[in-house]
């Protein structure tokens, strides 16, 4: 089994915008190349929101160089962006956000979620971009919850749904520049399951919620994230101690320069600054109204 390298956990919340408290699992400016192709991951544990006719989320902010991907599961989230983009997501649904060349964003609570209010309940993850194509053009990807491809364990023990990426013979529903695999799932407590990956990705487990038990020997909480060594190994067993809610993180490494400030996320300081100028000289587009 693969070789665990690094455990680490966040109970830490601090808000995005207003209407987004998460917790920072793991980002690139501690991490690096160790996670690559991946960038960052927060948490939006859940949370109680209040009935409201106030707009709560955040409002314009730009992305260049890599792909934003939400994952909801409890809540709603309507959003806007200068590409053309734009539309409500729902419970179970994700967007997957190409910014690449650059895009201004804007995403807020569903006017029917802050009327109701209720509990909300997010991922977003940050996907690095290969050089060659920062500089494309933005896309867009609204990938419903029924077009997730869903693999049920045996013996009613939890699922998991191939976001993007391959499973077996399961295909994913994103289309992804370079090779990433992006699986969420539940497994029910006193279930174990052995999950395979591929050989020469970076592999990363986030534990969200729940407690578990990995290769029958490491105790993992809630709000954590796990490392795993590039050993020539490709299957991890999972055990719920607790009912967990997961994901399965395995990507090709780009094995480029990275180089971030803020919302850009490129190959180095010279590509940055001309983001902000190109930003600043509204290169990016406006949302419209």
């Amino acid at each position: 089994m693969k070789k665990i390298v690094g455990v680490y956990r966040n109970q830490q919340m601090h808000w995005v915008g207003d209407g987004f408290p998460v917790k920072n699992l793991f980002s690139y400016d501690r991490l690096g190349q160790a996670i690559s192709p991946f960038l960052l991951l927060d948490y939006a544990a859940p949370y109680h929101f209040d009935p409201t006719t106030a707009q709560h989320g955040v409002g314009s902010h730009p992305h260049r160089g890599f792909e934003t991907v939400t994952i909801a599961y409890q809540g709603e989230v309507t959003h806007k962006d200068s590409a053309g983009g734009g539309g409500t997501i729902k419970t179970g649904d994700v967007q997957w956000m190409t910014a690449a060349s650059g895009v201004v964003h804007e995403e807020f609570h569903s006017p029917e979620f802050a009327q109701s209010g209720g509990l909300f309940e997010m991922v977003q993850l940050w996907v690095n971009l290969p050089a060659k194509d920062k500089m494309t053009a933005p896309r867009y990807q609204a990938i419903e919850s029924q077009d997730i491809p869903v693999i049920e364990f045996e013996d009613q023990a939890g699922h998991l749904r191939v976001i993007a990426g391959s499973q077996g013979d399961v295909q994913g529903a994103a289309q992804t520049f370079s090779p990433v695999n992006v699986w969420d799932g539940v497994l029910k407590v006193g279930h174990s399951e052995f999950i395979h990956v591929p050989v020469d990705h970076n592999t990363l487990l986030v534990v969200l919620e729940g407690e578990m038990l990995l290769n029958g020997t490491q105790k993992v909480q809630d709000s954590s994230i796990v490392m795993f060594a590039k050993d020539g190994e490709t299957a991890i067993q999972l055990e719920a101690t607790q009912e967990a809610k997961f994901l399965v993180l395995t990507g090709k490494p780009l094995n480029e320069p990275i180089q971030g400030h803020g919302p850009f996320v490129m190959n180095s300081k010279e590509e940055i600054i001309q983001a902000f100028h190109d930003f600043n000289q509204g290169k990016f587009g406006q949302i419209s109204v």
